[in-house]
């Protein structure tokens, strides 16, 4: 990861210095001036931030050595100030300092004896495990709820004639258009009942084999055979659809 602003240790903790984090923003206003701005913002001397002041070359100055008043901000604060600057370069830096911390506490949770090592391996082991069968969940589900391919949905329409004209043909049956309509609907229907959906045209891979199963072994619905004989006008005693 590219240091795109450096990161000091003040009394142990990662801090960058206000002046750094000034530069990098390029703000035209004053340093103390500005960062006076940013304390206003509800930080904490001591916690957010500490001051500091250093000497710098400064050949104008008296002794070429001058004075100046720098901040040491935690990330946090500093992540903070980026973010309320609404600018790329405020962006940019705080996703840097994000980094910098997701950075620092893998390091911190890395294993230092074998022993450690040896539990991090098994857990990481368990977790692939976990992750992989999630995957295979996943994609099992996605696969499952994609539309059935032209050739099944063409396989089921057949599937579905075939039924019909099998029964009319071994009930020996005599039926005009309309009455052969009611077998049609009431094999969709069942279709539908079975497999949830609406129409034909939503079936989903998971919804081939119910359907499938279900038209291999239909019958019409007593209520439908009742129709078909209305349509036909055929006798109330009369059981032979003709």
């Amino acid at each position: 990861m590219d240091q795109l602003i450096k990161i000091l240790n003040h009394e142990g903790n990662m801090v960058v210095s206000g002046r750094d984090l000034y530069d990098f923003l390029g703000i035209k206003t004053p340093y103390t001036q500005w960062m006076g701005r940013m304390i206003s913002y509800e930080f904490e001397e001591n916690v957010d931030f500490a001051v500091i002041n250093k000497n710098v070359k400064d050949e104008s100055a008296f002794g070429n050595v001058r004075m100046i008043t720098d901040h040491a901000l935690t990330l946090d604060m500093a992540k903070e100030i980026a973010m309320i600057q609404r600018t790329h370069k405020g962006k940019q830096a705080r996703q840097y300092f994000i980094q910098v911390q997701k950075a620092y506490q893998h390091q911190a949770r890395l294993p230092k004896t074998p022993d450690e090592k040896i539990h991090l391996l098994l857990e990481n082991s368990d977790q692939v495990n976990r992750q992989v069968k999630q995957i295979d969940t996943r994609v099992t589900k996605l696969e499952d709820d994609q539309p059935i391919a032209p050739g099944e949905y063409s396989y089921i329409g057949t599937r579905v004639k075939h039924a019909v004209n099998e029964y009319v043909s071994v009930h020996h049956l005599v039926l005009n258009n309309k009455q052969r309509s009611k077998l049609y609907q009431d094999i969709n229907r069942g279709v539908a009942e079975v497999t949830g959906i609406k129409t034909r045209t939503q079936l989903r891979k998971k919804d081939f084999d119910v359907a499938d199963e279900f038209i291999t072994n239909w019958v019409p619905s007593t209520a439908t055979l009742q129709i078909i004989k209305q349509l036909s006008g055929v006798s109330e005693g009369q059981t032979e659809l003709v």
